[in-house]
């Protein structure tokens, strides 16, 4: 993202796009991880469906890895975390020991996202990202150039986006000095793992959702930010029953809209642990003899949910050490 090059617009327009989610939606749209139905309830599950369990417990990078493996190599090298996994060494993996590594692989992917970035950011190798490097990062060329912009959609794009990166910036910065540790600007990036980012979270999700800027969310905003009719035909079951989930569950006082605090209620539920949730799932599911922890084999046998295999070689270098799983 070299500053006052064409190269750098295009790369910090990108970025600043990714950073926020901000692309209007064609297909559903998750704005929270919701809690599961009962675990008994569950439909069957395919290899398909297993995706979001492999992400879970791999994370993203190392499940697409897993995806180009056999089925004895992911078994072997599933045998291995379990014994990872398995943190007091007695043979049983319970839902916590579950719990505390997936956190574990949420956390890795986190940190190994801001390691990639820091570099472009931390211009004077300082260990520190200040709000003038990240802003020249990303916006240098549509500021030193705004005239180039005056009539274009990226000039509406940057003019809102620069107050906000710059809001979201100074609440990530614990010490108000302006300067980003590592660990200020992972909170930067990634918000919604941060308690003191939470507010900012809220925040956002209301004004990319309120689009007559009343301040609050109606219901047709609400089912607009999952669903976009292209064809002006019926629309889906499950839109039907997310105006159903509006009027029954999200939009607490019955006024017909939300507010931040039933936003909040709604993106950041205060009695739900997603980890929590996917161990106590996987627990389930593989728990043949039903005393809620898995040994390894059991956890072998059930591969498949773990880290399973579509055996496709899409020609990716997989000489990659991820032992470190």
């Amino acid at each position: 993202m070299a500053r006052g090059g064409r190269l750098g617009l295009a790369l910090g327009l990108l970025l600043a796009l990714a950073l926020t989610l901000r692309a209007k939606p064609t297909v559903r749209k998750e704005r929270v991880v919701r809690p599961d139905s009962e675990l008994g309830e569950r439909p069957p599950e395919d290899n398909q469906s297993f995706q979001y369990d492999h992400e879970a417990f791999l994370g993203k990078e190392d499940s697409k890895t897993f995806d180009q493996l056999s089925p004895d190599e992911s078994k072997e090298r599933l045998g291995k975390i379990v014994d990872r996994i398995d943190s007091d060494g007695d043979g049983l993996v319970t839902t916590e020991e579950l719990k505390v590594w997936i956190k574990r692989v949420q956390k890795r992917y986190i940190y190994d996202n801001v390691a990639k970035v820091w570099k472009d950011y931390d211009r004077d190798k300082d260990e520190r990202i200040s709000w003038e490097e990240y802003k020249q990062a990303t916006y240098g060329y549509y500021l030193g150039n705004p005239a180039e912009f005056q009539d274009s959609s990226d000039h509406h794009t940057f003019k809102k986006m620069l107050p906000r990166d710059e809001r979201r910036f100074k609440a990530s910065d614990l010490d108000g000095d302006l300067m980003a540790t590592r660990e200020e600007f992972t909170s930067f990036l990634h918000p919604e793992e941060f308690e003191h980012m939470k507010e900012i979270v809220v925040l956002e999700t209301l004004e990319d959702i309120d689009k007559n800027g009343d301040g609050f969310v109606d219901q047709d905003e609400y089912i607009a930010d999952m669903f976009s009719h292209e064809d002006n035909g019926p629309e889906p079951d499950w839109v039907l029953s997310e105006r159903e989930q509006f009027n029954d569950f999200r939009d607490l006082n019955k006024d017909g809209k939300l507010d931040k605090d039933e936003i909040r209620h709604w993106i950041l539920p205060q009695d739900y642990d997603h980890a929590q949730a996917e161990a106590r799932h996987l627990v389930y599911e593989s728990d043949k003899n039903k005393d809620e922890m898995l040994t390894k084999e059991e956890i072998l046998d059930n591969w498949n949910m773990f880290v399973g295999s579509q055996a496709t070689n899409y020609g990716e270098d997989l000489t990659k050490n991820h032992d470190e799983l």
